[in-house]
């Protein structure tokens, strides 16, 4: 019996080859073919996945044994038009775009080289983690909000140069002047930095390449691209800058296969982070178009404009090794190592892709993981979490290993930190490492404000950098608040030395009236909660730790995570130990994945004794039989109407909806916006001048129109308005990212 199925994945040349053997009448009929096919059922049978598209025409795909389909003749028509007929350009038009990896040979370890999704295509989950490095974070600007406002875009506005310091008045990338005339007058050092210009040498570049590569990066020779690199990164340029020309609605299937197509020459040339970019950018454009449920418009911006710095960058010639970027991971022999683990985190990837990612640590600090992601989605995510561990016969499922420990011989590790399953590499498991001794009490000894800083320290000016820094897990202690909006709220337990020093200190007189809760609530764990007097002898103690917000790591409903920070939210007052990952895009935020105890608290969670003080939020579901009886929580907690969110509170919203509405309505919205007479006064006064006059030129080029020698109305093309609009979006990136920063530093809720 024929079964449903869903589309395989199709390699992005195949589509475009197939779009481009179509002749212009069809062409124009493509979008609605789509559209139409989507909705048709999918069969498999013997033959392949077939799909019907009329009486006689019936498509059939034949993907390979990596699942995807790789080469054209993989996909057949029925039609007298085939192979260059609509069918068969719509249906793999319709078909989600393939890692090309996914058609590589099969690694050393045994896993196919292209089974990696764990990149920057999550839906849910993310990569496993790299060893961590705590390196030092750049320099946050400590104004973000009123008056002193100013000091955090004068400082932060050198992404005004970061998108393009030599734009020419013509055409393409390297051109001389940015977006528009004197905008290199608003530009400054810091964002200049955080946004991948070397302000010494005034441009793009070479600035770069040490601190967004990792260690060890500023060995690699700055050697400039190629001919044939810079060929590429020029297509890639001239396809993205007419998509981001067109906007949303303009950018049907024939615009994505240009890109799919330059995508292909990019790696072709050896250019897979410029590649990779490019296929973001393609899905992203696939989900708004059909308003699929987990799209997010400020998903898409970030992707098209890492492109187009990317793109413009190379095409430039600029010597950078990190805008090249790596192929894929190659393990290396790890020895003999000795892990526990941590906790697990469900995948769902927007290629298709579903599993699960056990976090590991070593005695001495270092992170490792073990994945099992393969395809099938959402269903494969919930079912992998207690799927057998594949590295060596170590008989444990990922539920037992995050609870226990592997001694592995013949390890194989990838650059970041993943454990290979090669045939040489044995396992043997061991008790696990509680979340109170070795490592992982480091982890929770640390402050956030301290942790935050390496993990935020990514350049602006790289999506994928930010995205690695912020993996890094973080651990602490909290006590629960209560629910607001989207997220819980929560605030810091810190240890008594924590606020010795030039902190604000608070003597044991201060806590005369606060009333004491009976018992022993904290006893041996030695952290004073809000409010709340310590019972060891009078010492001065911080009132209470910074703010926090706790906001789902995925909020897909086939998981956990929305439901039991739910759970966590109904106990105000509850003490809860947290691993999580800091959000890069949100001040103060932390990300939780996996939860427990406070140790000797009486006001904590209550945990089943086989779940060994841990629960993984992605998986374990927190029952009210898992919190402590409402009455001996902590009293008094101070109500979330006190919350500041410096960055949602500050006029950069002004030129955030402007740069996104050039990507959802194109070039003509933006000009429209300014005809209907918005204004960037506010930004001005609030000290966002370079934000401000960033967002003046960019409505100007949008707006503008060159005309012939007979004076009719030309099309200068789009690549003024690309670099103007690439200037403005990449400092308001620079800008929030400064602000963010600052907010781990500043408790804006006293």
């Amino acid at each position: 019996m024929n079964a449903p199925t869903s589309l395989p994945p199709v390699a992005p040349q195949v589509v475009a080859a197939a779009v481009e053997s179509l002749t212009s009448r069809l062409r124009k009929k493509l979008d609605a073919a789509i559209e139409q096919y989507a909705a048709v059922p999918v069969v498999a049978d013997a033959e392949g996945i077939r799909i019907s598209c009329g009486e006689d025409a019936v498509v059939t795909l034949s993907p390979g044994p990596s699942g995807a389909i790789a080469d054209d003749g993989q996909a057949r028509c029925s039609c007298l038009l085939a192979p260059r007929c609509l069918h068969r350009a719509a249906v793999l038009s319709a078909c989600p775009v393939a890692d090309p990896e996914l058609t590589e040979a099969d690694t050393s370890d045994g896993s196919p080289a292209g089974a990696d999704p764990l990149g920057t295509d999550m839906v849910a989950g993310s990569a496993p983690v790299r060893t961590p490095t705590d390196s030092a974070a750049e320099p946050a600007h400590a104004a973000i909000a009123g008056p002193s406002a100013a000091q955090a875009s004068t400082t932060a506005p050198g992404a005004t140069q970061a998108a393009g310091p030599n734009t020419t008045q013509g055409t393409g990338p390297n051109a001389t002047q940015a977006a528009g005339p004197n905008a290199a007058q608003a530009s400054g050092t810091d964002a200049a930095q955080a946004a991948g210009r070397n302000p010494a040498q005034g441009t793009l570049g070479a600035g770069v390449a040490q601190g967004a590569a990792g260690p060890g990066a500023g060995q690699v020779p700055a050697t400039a691209p190629g001919s044939a690199q810079v060929a590429a990164a020029s297509s890639l340029w001239a396809a993205a800058a007419a998509i981001l020309s067109a906007g949303v609605p303009a950018a049907g299937a024939v615009p994505q296969a240009e890109l799919l197509r330059a995508a292909h020459s990019a790696r072709l040339a050896g250019l897979p982070k410029a590649e990779a970019a490019a296929l973001r950018v393609v899905r992203g454009l696939r989900a708004a178009r059909a308003r699929h449920e987990g799209h997010r418009l400020a998903d898409l911006v970030s992707a098209l404009r890492e492109l187009l710095l990317i793109a413009g960058r190379l095409a430039g010639a600029d010597p950078d090794p990190v805008l090249v970027g790596s192929v894929r991971r190659s393990y290396q022999p790890g020895g003999s190592l000795r892990v526990y683990g941590v906790f697990r985190e469900p995948v769902i990837s927007a290629t298709g892709y579903g599993g699960v990612v056990t976090h590991l640590v070593t005695e001495d600090g270092r992170w490792f993981s073990v994945a099992d992601v393969k395809p099938g989605g959402p269903a494969r995510a919930r079912g992998a979490a207690t799927a057998p561990v594949s590295i060596g016969p170590a008989m444990l499922n990922h539920a037992q290993l995050v609870r226990a420990g592997l001694l592995i011989t013949g390890a194989t590790i990838s650059p970041d930190g993943r454990l290979g399953a090669g045939g040489g590499v044995r396992a043997t498991p061991v008790k696990g490492l509680p979340w109170t001794e070795g490592p992982l009490a480091a982890l929770f000894a640390r402050p956030l404000a301290e942790a935050a800083g390496p993990r935020l320290s990514g350049h602006a000016w790289s999506e994928s950098d930010t995205e690695d820094k912020a993996r890094e897990p973080v651990g602490c202690d909290l006590v629960i608040i209560g629910a607001a909006g989207d997220h819980v709220l929560a605030r810091e337990l810190l240890p008594v030395s924590d606020h010795l020093g030039s902190r604000e200190l608070l003597s044991e007189s201060d806590h005369a009236d606060v009333p004491r809760p009976e018992g022993d609530h904290l006893g041996a764990s030695g952290v004073i909660p809000d409010g709340v007097p310590s019972a060891d002898p009078p010492s001065p103690v911080r009132a209470h730790g910074p703010l926090i917000r706790l906001v789902p790591a995925t909020s897909h409903p086939d998981l956990a995570h929305v439901a039991n920070l739910q759970r966590l939210a109904s106990r105000p007052g509850l003490l809860v130990r947290v691993v999580g990952r800091v959000d890069p895009d949100r001040a103060a935020t932390l990300r939780p994945l996996a939860v427990g105890p406070v140790p000797g608290a009486e006001a904590t969670l209550r945990l089943p004794a086989e779940w060994h003080d841990r629960a993984d939020l992605g998986y374990d579901r927190l029952q009210g039989s898992h919190l402590p009886p409402q009455e001996a929580c902590l009293p008094g907690q101070p109500g979330a109407g006190t919350e500041v969110d410096p960055v949602a509170s500050a006029p950069l919203w002004r030129v955030r909806r402007l740069v996104e509405l050039g990507v959802s309505g194109g070039r003509r919205a933006v000009a429209e916006s300014a005809r209907n007479g918005d204004s960037h006064a506010p930004l001005h006064r609030a000290g966002f001048r370079s934000a401000a006059d960033l967002a003046t030129k960019l409505t100007a080029e949008a707006d503008r129109r060159s005309r012939d020698v007979f004076g009719r109305l030309a099309d200068s093309g789009p690549d003024r308005y690309a670099w103007a609009w690439l200037a403005a979006a990449t400092h308001l990136v620079a800008t929030e990212r400064a602000m963010i920063q600052a907010s781990w530093q500043t408790d804006h809720a006293r």
